[in-house]
């Protein structure tokens, strides 16, 4: 017969088990979006945006067309990406899921950048791409693709795409989030607003002041 000793040991030990499953399972939701300042005095609490009134729900706030068409690539980088998100389609505001259409000139860029809240699923429309995808252990994880094939980019990990053919490419991209966030590095670090300090920016890169003020000037907004 269990003493009082042991009686008052099990019990302790299933309370911690409860609390952390507790903990577990009351976990807080992924974000959805970059920052979610509290308003304390809103009523509204949302992680997303607010629900539209039922009554005023339309097929349309369900639909797209807005990826069925390559989109122009003649910018800097010879690639367009093409949301189809909750930003377009309203319908798909916290049901975690979106598209996008990635359209590549010969020789066309997507730099590397990452998705902060959403794992990439790319299918090949058509042409061939290399693409890769960086460890946090800084091992690159490479591939070539062809149309028809399909290749996944984790969370949150650095990737890339581009096109060595010499005719046009595209993808349909697929997301675990309504909207995945995109941060290029290129962009991010060398065309912020206001800007990184070109001291910091020298001193990661292993280079000088000059160099990163004259990186900086190719990512400044086109006027």
């Amino acid at each position: 017969m269990a003493s009082k000793t042991q009686f008052l040991s099990i019990s302790i030990s299933l309370a911690l088990v409860a609390f952390l499953f507790f903990i577990t399972v009351s976990a807080d939701p992924d974000m959805l979006q970059d920052l979610c300042v509290a308003d304390l005095s809103s009523g509204i609490k949302v992680n997303g945006f607010p629900c539209k009134d039922a009554a005023n729900v339309t097929s349309l706030d369900f639909f797209s067309q807005g990826i069925a068409n390559p989109g122009l690539t003649n910018n800097t980088f010879g690639a367009l990406v093409t949301g189809a998100n909750v930003m377009t389609i309203p319908g798909l505001n916290t049901l975690g899921v979106s598209l996008a259409r990635i359209d590549y000139a010969p020789g066309g860029l997507n730099p590397p950048h990452t998705h902060p809240r959403a794992t990439e699923v790319v299918y090949v429309l058509e042409g061939t791409l290399d693409v890769g995808f960086l460890t946090t252990a800084n091992k690159l994880i490479a591939q070539s693709l062809k149309k028809g094939d399909v290749f996944a980019f984790p969370k949150g990990l650095v990737h890339f795409q581009k096109n060595n053919g010499r005719v046009p490419a595209s993808v349909i991209a697929a997301f675990n989030s309504q909207l995945p966030g995109t941060q290029s590095l290129g962009a991010t670090l060398f065309g912020s607003t206001p800007p990184v300090p070109d001291s910091i920016l020298a001193q990661a890169f292993q280079t000088s002041p000059g160099t990163v003020k004259h990186i900086k000037t190719k990512f400044q907004p086109k006027k």
